[in-house]
């Protein structure tokens, strides 16, 4: 889109609630990091803040980034030969307005079945680290996934088609 922006990373705890849907829990973490921001003096005021968070869901639970090798290798053999849902929730303010507005993404995903071979090649490359569900889909994950169902850009942790949407909405213009 040809957007400047300035990373800032917000200071939160990202807590799940179990009682809260997938696409409520990211709608609820996106919102939490722009307040965060929001929190920070800053030099002058953006004229919009985004948030946003993915999570992954499987078997009627949230999984989130996994601490450990073993708890990563624990998830690629659950998504071995099957499919699960990457929910991305966004949150956008908009300082003219000074209003959230929020929306979020769901897209399934499906792998191939795995070997062991290939589930501890991918353990090795370390790219699990620092991520929901354990995998990049843009990097060597993609080797495994049979198909996505919605949006790759959700996958990847911002959907954009969303995020501009979102952006005309408020009254953004290119």
């Amino acid at each position: 889109m040809g957007l400047t922006f300035t990373v800032m990373p917000p200071e939160i705890h990202e807590e799940l609630t179990p009682s809260l849907s997938p696409e409520e829990q990211t709608v609820a973490l996106a919102k939490d990091k722009i307040n965060a921001v929001l929190k920070k003096k800053w030099d002058h005021m953006f004229p919009w803040v985004l948030g946003a968070d993915t999570i992954i869901y499987l078997d009627g639970r949230i999984i989130g980034k996994p601490t450990s090798r073993e708890e990563a290798a624990v998830l690629l053999e659950g998504f071995s030969g099957r499919s699960h849902d990457v929910v991305t929730g966004l949150a956008l303010y908009n300082h003219r307005k000074n209003e959230i507005v929020v929306r979020a993404n769901r897209t399934i995903v499906s792998f191939n079945p795995l070997t062991k071979d290939e589930m501890d090649w991918y353990l090795e490359t370390g790219e699990w680290q620092g991520v929901a569900g354990g995998y990049r889909i843009q990097g060597k994950a993609s080797l495994f996934i049979k198909s996505i169902e919605g949006s790759y850009s959700s996958v990847m942790g911002l959907p954009i088609a969303d995020l501009y949407a979102m952006l005309v909405e408020s009254g953004y213009q290119l």
